[in-house]
């Protein structure tokens, strides 16, 4: 019997497409609060951080109460926008997404999992909205844990799923991913079409890849061929 390896997930800007929603989101929050809207890259460039910590790198000469009141109007218009639209419309899977996890979802040898920065609601809304439904195994988010680049989502995935680190792989879009697999002892993939540059996920990442269906390949490259 193969042994199991344990596959993690990022979510914003690795397997969904949600710029215009988290930008559109975030700037409506400024200006609710009488504030210029952030640059747009400025904005992408905290996705993958938790809410309260985005805030604080957009607006760090904030006052404690108008951060908050940012963090919840962000919350608001995603939520209002999400439930006009749809998850999967504002928020659309990448090409090759469905089908790759498919896929692995199929091997006896691999489980998948998540670690993002986004909520609960929002995950599971996601999930829903994209069939992904019993997917993960693991799925950890920022309701629970501190933000990223901390490890703590990712350990606890090991610790759900009895995975030792060098059997588990993080693949994300954003230097945060990567530092949070390396400090939890993961190897980490790097994509290039997410919110970070892929140079800037270059000196991090055991691997860089540039569509989703070489994900395959790169997985078993670095956590090896199953028997």
């Amino acid at each position: 019997m193969s042994r199991l390896r344990l596959v993690i997930f990022d979510v914003d800007g690795t397997l969904v497409d949600s710029q215009g929603a988290i930008v559109g989101a975030m700037t409506a929050a400024f200006s609710a609060q009488g504030r210029p809207a952030p640059a747009r890259s400025d904005i992408l460039g905290i996705v993958g951080l938790s809410l309260d910590h985005a805030v604080l790198r957009l607006a760090p000469e904030a006052t404690p109460e108008c951060r908050a009141a940012l963090v919840q109007g962000y919350k608001d218009s995603y939520h209002a926008t999400r439930s006009a639209q749809g998850a999967a419309v504002g928020s659309p899977l990448y090409p090759g997404v469905a089908q790759v996890l498919q896929a692995l979802s199929r091997r006896d040898d691999l489980l998948l999992g998540v670690a993002t920065g986004k909520s609960r609601r929002g995950l599971d809304a996601l999930i829903e909205a994209h069939g992904l439904t019993g997917m993960f195994v693991t799925r950890q988010v920022a309701d629970d844990h501190p933000s990223k680049p901390h490890p703590s989502m990712v350990l606890t995935c090991l610790a759900d799923t009895g995975i030792d680190a060098a059997d588990a792989v993080m693949i994300g879009d954003t230097t945060y991913d990567m530092e949070m697999a390396g400090a939890a002892g993961v190897a980490a993939v790097g994509v290039s079409w997410g919110y970070h540059p892929a140079k800037m996920l270059a000196p991090h990442a055991r691997k860089l890849i540039d569509s989703f269906d070489a994900l395959p390949g790169a997985i078993d490259d670095i956590l090896g061929v199953p028997a």
